[in-house]
């Protein structure tokens, strides 16, 4: 199975298709978020994603806080005021689409605030995001995922927080209007842990979704769960991107910068050339190396026309371009066809 977001193909045999993810890394700046778009396409990136809201949209109970790490510091505020600071008006969004357009990388966003009006809004023909990224806490929010899979959009569907038997209904909701389904493990910690990562259960979701494709959401501190996660058969790998640890919000200290970017873009396709075909099929380097390297059944001495031969008349040496070792034995007692100088290597014509 395969799914085109954009110009991009993904799934079994095409590259991983790697997301920057700048979430609320932008800090509502329009001008930021510019500068973090050239950092993910230097970077290698495939696309960006941003989260599209409206808070008054998002947030019911305007005193609900959170606290939070920044600039080596515990913050707490409410959420309606974090989440105000960060809010991308309609019009910044649309600058910042036809901007990502314009640098040829791919766009999309999560529709973040359940309101049908903001994916409304990305569907439309200003718009026009490719993709439908659903974040973890609305994953069991069936109404709304019906909604958006009626769209006919890809969706991208994160299970942080969610039971095997909720991602499965959330899938099956979703397959009724739209079968082109991306599903990202992932540990809805900030940061996530290594012992948390759980990336084996990748390979679950493949066994339990034969018919969906699996990603990874990475939200570890560094690049080795995404290389571990592209090994164990994830498509796609989403990383939460800054461009400065050191700006004020709650994921920029452990979100990817620049250079962490670049490196785990680099680590993957490394690793993707690593996995290599899964055929046993030798390459012409490897194949000169097996000519070279391997052994050949040769004559030990002078073995004339007509006599027994040996176990002392054979030796097995290299090159490996004649009858492998294998084959000695076969013509211990036999006559010997011809006269066979010391050194000779022996073909099937020989036997």
């Amino acid at each position: 199975m395969h799914i085109k977001i954009a110009d991009k193909k993904i799934g079994p045999g095409q590259p991983v298709f790697i997301v920057a993810e700048l979430g609320i890394n932008h800090n509502g700046q329009l001008s930021l978020a510019k500068k973090m778009i050239d950092v993910a396409k230097q970077a290698g990136a495939d696309a960006v994603k941003l989260q599209s809201f409206v808070v008054d949209d998002f947030v019911g109970d305007k005193k609900l806080t959170y606290t939070y790490t920044s600039q080596g510091k515990q913050v707490t505020e409410t959420q309606y005021e974090m989440f105000k600071r960060v809010e991308l008006t309609k019009k910044m969004q649309q600058e910042l689409f036809a901007y990502a357009k314009r640098k040829k990388i791919i766009i999309f966003s999560t529709p973040q605030d359940n309101s049908f009006k903001t994916v409304d809004y990305l569907c439309s023909r200003e718009m026009n995001t490719p993709v439908i990224k659903v974040g973890s806490d609305d994953l069991t929010n069936l109404a709304m995922l019906a909604y958006y899979a009626a769209k006919g959009r890809p969706m991208i569907i994160a299970t942080g927080m969610a039971s095997l038997a909720e991602v499965k209904e959330a899938v099956q909701t979703i397959k009724k209007h739209n079968k082109k389904i991306i599903i990202l493990k992932c540990t809805a910690l900030y940061p996530t842990p290594p012992s948390q990562a759980n990336i084996a259960q990748i390979k679950t979701l493949h066994k339990a979704f034969k018919n969906c494709l699996i990603g990874f959401s990475d939200h570890t501190v560094g690049s080795t769960a995404a290389v571990a996660a592209v090994l164990a058969g994830a498509c796609l790998v989403e990383k939460h991107f800054t461009f400065d640890h050191n700006l004020p919000g709650p994921d920029h200290w452990f979100a990817a910068d620049g250079d962490d970017l670049r490196l785990l873009v680099k680590q993957i396709r490394e690793a993707e050339q690593i996995m290599g075909n899964p055929r046993l099929v030798l390459s012409k380097e490897e194949q000169h190396i097996k000519n070279i390297a391997r052994r050949s059944v040769m004559a030990a001495r002078k073995i004339k026309k007509g006599q027994k031969i040996a176990t002392e008349d054979l030796i097995a040496k290299r090159p490996g371009t004649g009858l492998p070792p294998k084959y000695l034995w076969k013509f211990i007692g036999k006559k010997a066809k011809k006269n066979y100088k010391q050194g000779y290597i022996f073909k099937k014509t020989d036997l």
